[in-house]
């Protein structure tokens, strides 16, 4: 579990890195540099007097800081969501083995125990903390010593509840990121409000472009972060759904192949 939890840090760590340098990249390349001649196009026309209705650019609104943190951001989030139901497909095709071969009609003794055991215990050990086999274990040992099988079925929720618990505490992560890109885009908001507010003489003589661009950095950041704020939760509670759905899959499977056989003399 150790080794675990370091590789998913140094996992994390690495994946926002890559979304700083994937998203910087793209916006110093492509977002900024259409978005300044959106803007210098719009200026020079408005200082010629033309009369036109400016268009509403992607590039425009995706063009300050705010909305290029909430990219990362999102990014960040999507790489642990993506290493998180990466993992619980994988352990969800465990339970497609049958570690207990165990047909209709016969029972699993105490004394059974250790050679149930054997083959769950020799697998590699990636695959033997995984849940289904942890569960297994637990309940095959629980067996052994208190020979109840009340006590097994104890044993059996109390390790999926605590598996379900750990992976609940593990998207504290993603539940800060998913409330920290709406807090950014509202310090956009505050921003631009604020440099609106700093440039009201100007307005009041008549010159209204620095106003308007000021809002519409306000604006832009608080839409650009809500929407992907959206996409973020929807994403986080599909990878709960994901995760409950194998605590109750693994629960059900000990269950359904091991308590229902197990009986006492």
């Amino acid at each position: 579990m150790k080794k675990s939890f370091s590789f998913e840090f140094v996992y994390q760590i690495a994946a926002l890195i890559v979304a700083v340098i994937i998203v910087h990249l793209i916006y110093v390349t492509l977002i900024r540099p259409n978005a300044e001649a959106i803007l210098t196009e719009q200026a020079t026309r408005a200082e010629q007097g033309e009369a036109f209705v400016p268009d509403r650019s992607l590039f425009v609104v995706l063009r300050d800081y705010e909305q290029e943190s909430c990219f990362i951001l999102m990014l960040w989030a999507m790489s642990i969501m993506g290493l998180k139901a990466r993992n619980s497909f994988r352990e969800r095709n465990m339970l497609d083995n049958r570690f207990i071969e165990v047909s209709e009609g016969m029972s699993i003794l105490p004394e059974d125990t250790r050679e149930y055991s054997r083959p769950i215990q020799a697998l590699p050990d990636t695959a033997r903390h995984n849940l289904l086999p942890r569960v297994l274990l637990a309940a095959l040992q629980r067996f052994s010593s208190t020979r109840n099988v009340q006590d097994v079925s104890d044993a059996v929720r109390g390790v999926c509840e605590t598996e379900s618990d750990r992976l609940d505490s593990e998207l504290a992560m993603v539940r800060y990121i998913a409330w920290a890109i709406p807090s950014i885009g509202f310090i956009g908001t505050v921003r631009g409000i604020g440099d609106a507010l700093g440039q009201a003489y100007r307005a009041v003589e008549g010159d209204i472009a620095g106003v308007t661009t000021s809002l519409g950095v306000a604006f832009n950041s608080t839409f650009v972060a809500l929407v992907i704020s959206i996409v973020i939760m929807f994403l986080m509670h599909q990878l709960q759904l994901v995760q409950e759905r194998l605590v109750l899959d693994t629960q059900n499977y000990c269950n359904d192949n091991l308590v229902r056989h197990m009986q006492v003399r």
